[in-house]
């Protein structure tokens, strides 16, 4: 297991230790973890659509995604495995951007991927300029290993909630769990309440 010096300090004031969630080890590798075999899509045929409750639909084809304002956040990621990596790189879309073109009061949205993978989030988490739609990764293209061509990054939340090879999001009344949830996984994950599993606080 790899070690932190207390001395040490990361961006701004607050030490690595402190962002270190209870029940993690920091690492500098980005492990690739994945529900089954890895998608190769081509980015013509990339396409992402924001769904509302009542059906109406918006969609961009990767021009008109990448076309719209990017955004460059530098974040810590937290894997349910118990690895944490500090300080990465993207670059993408806010998911502001991309939703409020679809008019909604639903409370849900549930993220879809090609494989077939989905996650259920709470409205309030992918908005407020707290998710993104990312394509790119410490300054190059998103591989297909880590989600590429396009993946949500929601970095508040254990990592199975930004869902790799992402190709909308749906909105939804009621909590619709996703793959991982209905498999024993917490409905939630936050990383700092250490919330892994159903039944964790």
């Amino acid at each position: 297991m790899a070690s932190l010096s207390p001395g040490f300090h990361g961006r701004g004031s607050r030490s690595l230790v402190d962002r270190l969630p209870p029940g993690q080890y920091p690492t500098e590798s980005f492990p690739v973890l994945s529900a089954g075999p890895t998608p190769h899509l081509p980015t013509e045929r990339w396409s992402f659509t924001v769904t509302g409750e009542t059906g109406a639909s918006r969609s961009w084809t990767w021009e008109e995604m990448t076309a719209l304002p990017q955004e460059q956040p530098v974040v810590d990621i937290h894997c349910v495995t118990r690895w944490s990596k500090f300080d990465t790189r993207w670059q993408g879309v806010s998911l502001d951007v991309l939703t409020d073109e679809v008019p909604t009061s639903a409370d849900f949205v549930v993220a879809e991927s090609f494989d077939g993978y989905t996650t259920n989030l709470p409205r309030a988490d992918i908005t407020g300029g707290r998710a993104w739609l990312v394509h790119s990764f410490d300054g190059y293209p998103l591989a297909p290993d880590h989600g590429g061509p396009a993946r949500l990054l929601i970095p508040h939340l254990y990592f199975w909630k930004s869902a790799k090879w992402v190709k909308g999001l749906r909105f939804t009344t009621d909590n619709e769990p996703g793959f991982w949830e209905r498999g024993g996984y917490h409905d939630y994950g936050d990383p700092w309440r250490e919330q892994r599993y159903r039944g964790d606080l």
